[in-house]
Parts: C-alpha cells; structure tokens; sequence
C-alpha cells in the first residue's frame, strides 16, 4: 500500500493523527468540535480511498501515516 497515493485532507489528517494517539472517536470529535458521526465518516472514507475493508489492515494504514506525519515533522 503506497500511501502517498491515497488523498488526504486536512480534517481527514487530524483525525488520523488523533487516532493514532489512542483517542476515540468521541475523544476526536470533541478536540475537532465535531461529531462523532462526522469522526467516523472521514476515517471511513479515508479507508475506502486506501480500498481497505479489514480492520487490521486499517491499524496499519493509521501506524504508516502516522510514521510518515512524524518524519515529515522531523525534517521540517
């Protein structure tokens, strides 16, 4: 899975980079102030852009843009 292929919006990185911190949806929806509904519509679409549908492989694809959000800081 290439990850930088997959589009990614502003929202759609906070909420990932939330979630990779161990929050909840309810926990990310009132960071971002918006619903919880809202939090797991973006995390579902960002899943289907990838084409993933297995929940494992959506821990992963969260732990990679993760990883990549926290090199991009350290060479910045």
């Amino acid at each position: 899975m290439d990850i930088t292929r997959i589009k990614i919006t502003p929202r759609d990185q906070q909420v990932i980079s939330l979630l990779v911190q161990g929050c909840s949806n309810k926990e990310i929806a009132a960071q971002l102030k918006i619903s919880p509904r809202t939090v797991k519509q973006h995390l579902r679409t960002l899943f289907l852009r990838a084409g993933i549908r297995d929940g494992r492989k959506r821990v992963k694809l969260a732990t990679a843009m993760f990883a990549k959000e926290q090199i991009e800081h350290a060479t910045t």
